[in-house]
C-alpha cells in the first residue's frame, strides 16, 4: 500500500517550478548586470585612451607649421655656406636651428633620414626618380628634405629621390 506522503502534492510541484523560474530570472539579471559593468568599464578605458591620445598629439598642428621653419633655416645655412660666408651669423642661425630642434624633441618630435633605405610610401614622399646602376631600384638615393615623426606618427614624410633601374629611365 502506498503512503500518502510519497505522492507529490500539487502545491509542491508548482513551488518547484516557480523556484526554478525565479532562479533563471536571477541568473539572467546577474548576467545583464555583469555585462553592463563590463561595458561601463570598457567605455571608461576607451575614454581614458582617447584623452591620452588627444594630449599626446594636441600640438600636432603647431608642430606641423614649424617644420617649414626648420627647412628654411637649413636652406639659409646651405646658401650662406655655398656663398662662402663664415662667422657669427652662420653660427647664430645654427644655434637657433639646434635650439628649435631641441624644443621640438621635448614635445615628441624626431627628425629622420631616409637615405639608403628602401622606399616606404608611409614614411617617404618620392619627388624624383634617378637612374642609378649602383643602388637597387626603389632605394632612396637622395633626400630633399628630412622626415619628422611626432611620438612615432609621421608628421611629414621625408621628401626623397628614388633609384630607378637604367631600363626604367628609358621607359
Amino acid at each position: 500500500m502506498a503512503d500518502l506522503n510519497d505522492v507529490p502534492d500539487g502545491d509542491e510541484a508548482e513551488s518547484g517550478d516557480e523556484l526554478a523560474s525565479l532562479r533563471r530570472q536571477l541568473d539572467e539579471k546577474q548576467d545583464r548586470l555583469l555585462r553592463a559593468l563590463a561595458e561601463g568599464d570598457n567605455a571608461r578605458r576607451r575614454a581614458q585612451r582617447e584623452r591620452e591620445e588627444y594630449v599626446k598629439y594636441a600640438n600636432e598642428a603647431l608642430v606641423r607649421d614649424l617644420v617649414p621653419v626648420l627647412d628654411n633655416l637649413e636652406r639659409a645655412l646651405e646658401a650662406a655656406r655655398a656663398g662662402g660666408q663664415t662667422g657669427s651669423v652662420i653660427e647664430g642661425v645654427e644655434l637657433i636651428q639646434r635650439e628649435l630642434l631641441r624644443v621640438l624633441e621635448k614635445t615628441g618630435v624626431t627628425r629622420y633620414s631616409a637615405l639608403g633605405q628602401r622606399f616606404d610610401p608611409t614614411r617617404h614622399e618620392a619627388v624624383a626618380r634617378r637612374v642609378n646602376v649602383t643602388e637597387a631600384p626603389d632605394t632612396v638615393v637622395a633626400e630633399i628634405a628630412p622626415g619628422y615623426l611626432l611620438n612615432g606618427r609621421v608628421l611629414r614624410p621625408a621628401l626623397v629621390a628614388v633609384a630607378a633601374a637604367p631600363d626604367e629611365g628609358a621607359a
